[in-house]
């Protein structure tokens, strides 16, 4: 994790983030970064793995059962790995 330290942040604005924390429940600093993360990761953004199986879906016109076949996750469950016999 890195640190982030900002400088000159007026107190209007420390106020404000003040008061949102302690209607969300959270510290600042908490509060903060959920404020960061929620401009850089938006929860309305595509992510890349989702858009890439649409592509590759609409390219070949898989269909459900296909898709799920090549993109779905294995649910077989693993055999245990036997070490020294």
């Amino acid at each position: 994790m890195k640190n982030v330290t900002i400088r000159k942040l007026s107190d209007e604005v420390h106020r404000a983030i003040h008061q949102r924390a302690a209607a969300h429940g959270r510290s600042i600093e908490a509060e903060m970064r959920a404020i960061l993360t929620e401009a850089v990761q938006p929860p309305e953004r595509i992510k890349l793995g989702t858009l890439l199986s649409g592509v590759i879906s609409e390219e070949n016109r898989l269909t459900d059962d296909e898709r799920e076949t090549y993109f779905g996750r294995d649910k077989t469950p693993h055999e245990p790995m036997v070490f020294g016999q």
